[in-house]
């Protein structure tokens, strides 16, 4: 993300001042809770979905000045990311991935124990929902319009239709859910990502471009874009899995295979997934280019998703 580093650090500046600002504190809230939540949403994440959120909204502003589209963004980019930390804590936990590292240092119920962790993780669902209602506080009956249906697509992508229908199908692929096993072939482990990880980061962007204002046609674009990432992000993460060393992902690394997970390299191989990956970034280009946002951040960012190492 080397071209587009001045915009994305500027951004994520203002996610992690908003969160901090935004995020209930004692005596509102219990201390403990207020402690927990945070040692998980200040970890060092990348904040790749607030980071879309925000790129869209840039990207589909048209004439609105870039500090008035951003803002209007902001509440749902900070949104994006209390869901997706919520959902991280969650897949951790011993009854869901088990997992003992994330981001580098110990997951939240290994440090607070697993009813704290999954309070936390509920408490942050919750704040996501308040937030975008609250903010930005306005009597623009456009902007509350946009952000009505910004908080449906969020709602809708992190629900039983998306993120957390994703993952029961991806428990009960694992072997995780007595009586009722499910195999995913080449055909059904797409779909199941396209809920447990692309719907989120699909959400991500098209929030952002309904928050900028873009038309309907652009908002379709953004969606589009938005899904064929989410895909290409989720590949790359398996083959990081496979490839990439603990040190560098921050997780403990080849968990999926020890897990006995269905993976892209598990039925496709290493090479056809990388291909597939590759595949689904030029499809996201193409969506861009199709309403003239292919000079885009998301363009970057589509480059950057294809190239990570963590």
């Amino acid at each position: 993300m080397i071209a587009a580093a001045g915009f994305l650090e500027r951004a994520r500046s203002l996610v992690d001042e908003a969160l901090e600002r935004h995020l209930p504190r004692s005596p509102d809230c219990p201390a403990l809770l207020a402690e927990a939540m945070r040692y998980s949403l200040f970890a060092g994440g990348k904040r790749l979905r607030p980071l879309l959120t925000l790129a869209a909204a840039d990207a589909v502003r048209a004439n609105r000045p870039e500090s008035e589209a951003i803002a209007d963004a902001l509440p749902a980019a900070c949104a994006v990311e209390l869901i997706h930390t919520y959902s991280l804590i969650h897949d951790d936990l011993p009854a869901m991935d088990n997992d003992t590292l994330r981001r580098g240092r110990p997951t939240l119920h290994v440090v607070y124990g697993d009813g704290i962790a999954i309070l936390a993780g509920d408490g942050l669902q919750a704040e996501a929902f308040a937030l975008i209602a609250r903010e930005p506080a306005t009597d623009d009956v456009a902007v509350v319009a946009r952000k009505v249906k910004a908080a449906r697509v969020i709602a809708e992508a992190a629900g039983a239709t998306g993120m957390v229908g994703g993952q029961t199908l991806d428990l009960q692929a694992a072997g995780q859910v007595p009586g009722h096993p499910l195999e995913l072939d080449a055909n059904a482990l797409p779909a199941m990502h396209q809920r447990k990880t692309g719907a989120l980061i699909r959400a991500s962007a098209e929030s952002g471009a309904i928050m900028g204002g873009g038309s309907d046609a652009v908002i379709a674009a953004v969606r589009s874009w938005g899904g064929h990432v989410g895909l290409a992000f989720q590949i790359v993460d398996d083959i990081l899995d496979v490839e990439g060393s603990s040190e560098e992902l921050g997780k403990t690394a080849g968990k999926d295979v020890a897990g006995n997970k269905p993976t892209y390299p598990s039925i496709f191989g290493l090479e056809r997934s990388r291909r597939m990956a590759d595949e689904c970034t030029a499809r996201a280009r193409e969506s861009l280019l199709n309403v003239g946002l292919d000079g885009s951040q998301l363009a970057r960012i589509a480059d950057w998703v294809i190239s990570r190492r963590s």
